[in-house]
């Protein structure tokens, strides 16, 4: 039945919803205001429906609207709906001549997987391969104080809600300020919680080594994205001289190709990889490439409700990540679904057994925040 199905429509919705205030300037950005998402509708000739949320909570989705009408739905139109490889095939070419955005090519993957999904009547990590129904949630907030008193307070009201990790992003203190906080941070959740450090690409070797010796002075699980994903130099030389491994890295335009450059050069021991770049066909093959090499696959939050439950498909159908990132405050990234992720008191999320992505989405409230129809 899957391989008869054609695709016959493909639109987007566009909505408009106010995100909340975090409280902090940082370089990432003050995330708060209105932002414009899009809700991607790909339609079969036999009336089944894929959907995916496009964009994420602090850029919105409009970059990428252009790419999936103009550049994909021509791709797309008559096409079986069971040829996610041959588009994943046509990703580099579409990049290079026609301007084609990796997160367009994202979005209309994990649509596909939904049809597949509820063609077959089972969820997407089933079709994928259960290695489990449940996985262990880190929560972290963006970059929020402008000391370690604020991140002990954070790190307690974590922890307090039953999560056993917690990742720092540190945002711009500087790197006293910084070691003080790791060193205050362990000395206030104790041995036992798992703890990570994320300063998204923002310090020169110099700063990412010495706050490094903190962290492996406070047994931190991992070090993330310390410096440029650029300075493939920096990134071994840290990987050399530091205990905590390096796990790298959300900030590459395509994780897949980067990953495996990873692993060929032996910079770093973790890899990072996200349905936001890499849909769940990349990275569903960047998981299996890692473990390949015996390398983890950290998965990091992909900025929407369905991206980030397609990130949970993948974990559940792979041994090798530990974690699923729940990025908190959940009002920034959680809209247009009935049921959303939710952590239960041991810090767990498991597994949806509905067809498809698995989660309903609440028409009522899309279609009332819809400013707009593309097709």
């Amino acid at each position: 039945m899957l391989l008869k199905m054609k695709i016959a429509e493909v639109s987007i919705d566009v909505i408009e919803r106010e995100t909340p205030d975090t409280g902090l300037d940082s370089d990432l950005g003050r995330f708060a205001g209105k932002v414009d998402q899009g809700v991607l509708r790909i339609i079969t000739d036999n009336g089944i429906e894929g959907n995916c949320f496009i964009g994420e909570f602090r850029n919105g989705g409009s970059s990428l609207y252009s790419s999936i009408i103009k550049t994909l739905k021509p791709e797309l139109l008559g096409m079986d709906v069971s040829k996610r490889e041959f588009l994943w095939s046509r990703v580099p070419i579409l990049s290079s001549r026609k301007g084609l955005k990796i997160g367009a090519w994202a979005a209309v993957d994990v649509a596909l997987w939904d049809i597949a999904g509820k063609a077959a009547n089972m969820p997407i990590y089933e079709l994928l391969g259960s290695q489990r129904d449940s996985i262990d949630a880190y929560a972290t907030y963006p970059p929020r104080h402008i000391d370690y008193k604020g991140y002990v307070k954070e790190a307690a009201e974590i922890i307090n809600s039953g999560f056993k990790a917690y990742k720092i992003h540190p945002g711009v203190m500087d790197t006293k300020n910084t070691i003080e906080m790791v060193n205050e941070v362990r000395k206030s959740v104790g041995p036992d919680i798992k703890l990570m450090f994320d300063p998204n690409c923002g310090y020169d070797y110099r700063k990412a080594y010495d706050i490094g010796q903190a962290l492996d002075d406070n047994n931190f699980y991992w070090y993330e994205d310390p410096v440029s994903h650029n300075d493939i130099d920096a990134i071994s030389e840290l990987s050399k001289r530091l205990k905590t491994p390096l796990c790298m890295s959300d900030q590459s335009d395509n994780q897949f190709f980067w990953g495996a450059n990873a692993i060929r050069t032996k910079s770093n021991r973790l890899i990072r990889g996200s349905a936001s770049k890499l849909g769940i066909t990349g990275l569903k093959k960047l998981c299996s490439a890692a473990e390949a090499f015996g390398y983890n696959c950290e998965i990091g939050t992909a900025g929407n409700s369905i991206l980030n439950i397609a990130n949970l498909h993948v974990i559940y159908s792979v041994k090798n990540c530990s974690f699923y990132e729940y990025w908190m405050p959940t009002e920034a990234h959680q809209f247009g679904l009935k049921n959303d992720i939710t952590v239960n008191n041991e810090g767990s999320i498991k597994a949806t057994k509905l067809p498809g992505i698995g989660y309903e989405l609440d028409w009522n409230y899309l279609n009332e925040k819809t400013v707009q129809t593309i097709k």
